[in-house]
């Protein structure tokens, strides 16, 4: 590959993703703006930039490898990342707008009357987001290796500056524009690339690989019912709990903006997830042999070049990486966003400072453990912080939004033990992945069993604890459920 193209597109995205956020430094005035965009952000922008910052390196290239390697049982992942969503305009969206709150720690605080049970809300946020990260940063080190020659290192370390700088500098309206445009630019740079593609190699001859060339274990082609089953429980209620997800319906003018927002994202992402689906299986017909080579996840990035040598190949190899490095830093961005959120307000006062400090320090603590660690996989990489965010965050939401018994100390039993189960789970289930044996698909898909736990541990504790029910309870949950103009009008 033409390392020029790689250096020229990365660096166009670079430059344009920078000016985007400072222009919109230029309207980003108030500690409003910096944490939830002053709530003026409108339907058809907000749901462009949620489809920018929710289609990460996963997305992009994670779900084309994975239909690359394992055919039609590879779409369970964009059909889980893509139902996800209808669980949140079903549950969450308008009510947790309402709330008025700007983080998700805001909202257990105020909903359950405990500063406990915001430390251990703001404690996994953290947590979720770091690990969230890695996936993008690692996603950056494989592109801009293949793409430039460069060590993996540079492209984990570019990310990390460019969205530290950018989310510093303007916040959430500044980042807003920013993943906006990104996603729209991943749409393109998948759309244009699979109609080429699709219409150049009408009369090619496909290739026919011996079956061994797609290894039954490098993902989840081998899948039973309970794997996917629980693969399928960790996306769906995995979604109700990302942090960079839930602060975006703060930014909505109110309850009926945000339901607008999550269809329109429904849409979006429809849309795109066919793209990457279609690159997997242009890969199966004529690039089989990255199955066996571990560059499955590249599969993007190499297969235009290949199959449309000279100046078209280029140019569409350029437009894949410029898309590839759009979504690494969409999603990083809109993850540091929510964690400088959370950790400013937490620790550093909550002001526009200690928003900016703790955006840098969110964007540098997860590079450490990019440039530690290697991915196993980008889609099952963050198909595990799904299942750890399913366990955790998302049945104290659902619960604290539906249900008036929750408590402060069944809040908090349930994320601890979603907590300790999930992640003792998946850290089992790589230490232990030769010798576990029979229970091996219940370390490496735990949500099916750690979920039910999770849920149970926290209305049992509720239950025995009835005493502890808010005295505010009644109140906070009708300004949820009620919308807002029904709400002027009662007494």
């Amino acid at each position: 590959m033409n390392a020029a193209i790689g250096y020229a597109a990365i660096i166009v995205v670079a430059v344009a993703s920078a000016l985007i956020g400072f222009y919109g430094l230029r309207v980003s005035r108030t500690t409003s703006d910096f944490y939830v965009a002053s709530r003026t952000v409108r339907p058809w922008w907000n749901a462009s930039a949620i489809g920018g910052e929710y289609l990460s390196a996963a997305s992009f290239l994670g779900i084309a490898g994975l239909v690359l390697l394992t055919g039609s049982a590879g779409l369970w992942f964009p059909i889980g990342y893509t139902a996800g969503y209808l669980m949140l305009l079903l549950f969450v969206a308008a009510p947790l707008r309402r709330s008025g709150a700007y983080t998700i720690p805001d909202f257990t605080e105020a909903r359950l009357e405990s500063v406990w049970a915001r430390r251990v809300t703001s404690t996994l946020v953290i947590v979720i987001g770091w690990f969230y990260i890695v996936p993008q940063l690692q996603g950056a080190a494989l592109t801009v290796r293949i793409t430039t020659g460069l060590p993996s290192w540079a492209g984990s370390l570019a990310v990390a500056a460019i969205v530290a700088v950018v989310v510093a500098a303007g916040g959430m309206r500044s980042i807003t524009f920013v993943q906006a445009f990104q996603f729209w630019l991943k749409l393109t740079a998948l759309a244009v690339p699979v109609v080429v593609l699709l219409i150049m190699v009408g009369d090619l001859e496909p290739a026919l690989p011996p079956v061994e060339a797609f290894p039954p274990a490098a993902g989840p082609s081998d899948l039973d019912v309970y794997r996917t089953i629980s693969l399928m429980v960790a996306l769906l209620l995995g979604t109700l709990g990302l942090p960079h997800v839930l602060v975006r319906f703060y930014t909505n003018p109110d309850g009926t903006a945000a339901r607008r927002t999550t269809v329109i994202v429904l849409v979006l992402l429809s849309v795109f997830y066919l793209f990457p689906t279609a690159f997997g299986f242009l890969g199966r017909a004529f690039a089989p042999d990255l199955a066996g080579t571990g560059e499955a996840d590249a599969l993007i990035l190499l297969l235009p070049g290949r199959l449309i040598p000279g100046a078209v190949g280029d140019l569409l190899t350029a437009l894949v990486i410029a898309g590839a490095f759009a979504a690494f830093l969409s999603t990083s961005s809109g993850l540091v966003v929510s964690l400088a959120g959370v950790i400013s307000q937490d620790l550093l006062g909550g002001s526009v400072r200690g928003f900016r400090i703790a955006a840098v320090a969110s964007s540098f603590v997860p590079l450490l453990v990019a440039l530690a660690t290697e991915s196993s996989g980008l889609a099952g990489s963050v198909g595990l912080v799904f299942a750890f965010t399913a366990s955790t965050l998302c049945p104290t939401l659902l619960l604290g939004i539906w249900w008036r018994g929750l408590t402060a100390r069944g809040a908090i039993a349930g994320m601890l033990t979603g907590a300790v189960l999930s992640g003792a789970a998946i850290l089992g289930g790589a230490l232990l992945a030769a010798s576990a044996g029979g229970i091996r698909p219940l370390l490496e898909q735990p949500a099916a069993w750690t979920v039910p736990v999770a849920v149970l541990v926290t209305v049992l504790v509720s239950r025995a604890d009835r005493r502890g029910v808010p005295r505010g309870a009644d109140a906070f949950l009708t300004r949820l459920h009620v919308p807002e103009p029904s709400r002027r009008r009662l007494p």
